[in-house]
Formats: C-alpha cells, structure tokens, sequence
C-alpha cells in the first residue's frame, strides 16, 4: 500500500474514531469553499482507468466495495473493517441509481474532491483531473447511466 493510500485509510478510520464526517475537521465547511470545475470537454474519461482508481489509488474499494459491490469487501486490517462498518450512515450502493443522492457530475466531482458532508467519506486531493474524470466515467459504467457525461 503506497504513502497516500495510507493517509486516505487514515481520514476513514479518523472519521469513524471522532463520529463526525471527516470534511467537519477544517476551520470551515468544506462545502462552503468554492468547488473544482468537474472534468469537461476537454477531459475524456477511461472507463478502465476508473476501475483501477476506484479499486487502488482512489481506496473507493475499502467502502464502497470491489468494483462498487457492497458486499466484495478488500481484505483490510481487522481494525480498519470494523471502523469502516460503524460508518453512519453506511457507504453508499454506488450501483444503485435510485438510492444515490448526487444526481450530476459536478455534484459528483466535489464529493470526491471535498468530502461529502453528512457521511464518513472523507476529500481526496490526491486525484488528478483526469483520475477524476476517469472515475465519474466508471462510476457512470457500473450505475448503467445511459448518459455518463451529464453535469
């Protein structure tokens, strides 16, 4: 597992550990700040890449499942599992379109980016643009969007 894996299992287990969503630690919402421009036209996303994001650098995998299947949980550390299944609310079915909050890219690309208030899922900043895009294209894949590139 590489340095920056390690810091996003730790904001997980550093959400769980204080029952707060992680984004609440900052001296401001992070919701209030301004949000990245989600990748746009000049961005095309890899529906491959994604996949490996999503289950290696991007560590989506340790909540949301292998490949977005809640229930192919990775084989972690028996405290990190535990920590992760006391999540509240638990990690989202990103599978399932009708139980999913965010509806639009852009609403999409600013959870990644800054957190999702109300929940356990922390900022990554370690993601590129184009992992960022790359990833909105999975996402879009295994939810069988007829339209993945909708803002």
């Amino acid at each position: 597992m590489n340095k920056t894996s390690y810091l996003n299992v730790f904001g997980i287990l550093l959400t769980v550990w204080l029952g707060m969503p992680f984004p609440l630690l900052s001296d401001r919402p992070a919701w209030a700040e301004s949000v990245p421009s989600p990748p746009g036209g000049t961005l095309k996303g890899d529906v491959a890449r994604g996949r490996e994001i999503f289950n290696g650098k991007g560590v989506c995998y340790y909540c949301h499942g292998i490949d977005g299947y809640l229930t192919r949980t990775p084989r972690l550390e028996k405290d990190t599992a535990a920590l992760i299944a006391r999540l509240s609310p638990p990690p989202t079915d990103l599978r399932n379109p009708a139980v999913l909050k965010l509806k639009a890219n852009k609403e999409r690309s600013r959870a990644i980016r800054e957190g999702h208030p109300g929940t356990g899922m922390f900022p990554d900043t370690t993601m590129t643009d184009q992992d960022l895009a790359d990833t909105l294209l999975y996402l879009a894949f295994i939810r069988k969007d007829p339209n993945p590139t909708a803002e």
